[in-house]
């Protein structure tokens, strides 16, 4: 035989001993003791509270389910759903320009020009120029320009407030003077 075979048969002889069944009754020893000496802590439950139902008693003086009052309450309810929707409804019958697919914050005025009289704006949008008038359209938020000057383009917006009615407000677009 081989000195080579000798050689790798002694080393696997070695490895195989060395991963035999050793001692671990210490381990398990160890263990047991360990488990005798923790006690886990349960907390018992709690009864539950059995429910004992009550009748409506009317000492308060008003009755919560009057129609007079519930009519009246759908009523300014539905008055003011009209006029937020009148707000809103020439917006959303009408044919959405182009700069509309952008947020405000993503334009940027780079000019003005004023074309016989008629002011228009320089808007930079993607790398893109665009030229705007009064009465165009810019935003996602139904912005009316109602307004340009050298320096800005004046917008009116229709966005909903807090408790979801329909509300106009101004905003604008400043020129952006040695910006890049």
């Amino acid at each position: 035989m081989n000195p080579l075979k000798i050689a790798l048969l002694a080393a696997l002889g070695v490895g195989l001993y060395g991963c035999g069944g050793g001692n671990d009754d210490e381990l398990r020893q160890w263990m047991t003791e360990l488990r005798a000496s923790i006690k886990p802590r349960i907390s018992p439950l709690v009864e539950p509270k059995q429910f004992l139902p009550q009748n409506y008693s009317m000492d308060a003086g008003l009755e919560p389910f009057n129609p007079t009052k519930l009519t009246l309450a759908l009523r300014r309810e539905s008055n003011q759903s009209t006029t937020n929707a009148g707000l809103i409804a020439p917006e959303m019958a009408r044919r959405k320009e182009p700069l509309e697919a952008y947020p405000l914050d993503t334009m940027s005025m780079v000019g003005s020009l004023d074309k016989k009289g008629v002011p228009a704006a320089l808007l930079k949008v993607d790398k893109l120029l665009y030229q705007v008038r009064v009465g165009n359209y810019l935003g996602q938020n139904y912005g009316k320009i109602t307004k340009i000057t050298e320096n800005a383009v004046h917008l009116r917006e229709i966005v909903q407030d807090a408790t979801g009615d329909w509300v106009e407000r101004t905003t604008s677009l400043e020129l952006q003077e040695g910006k890049k």
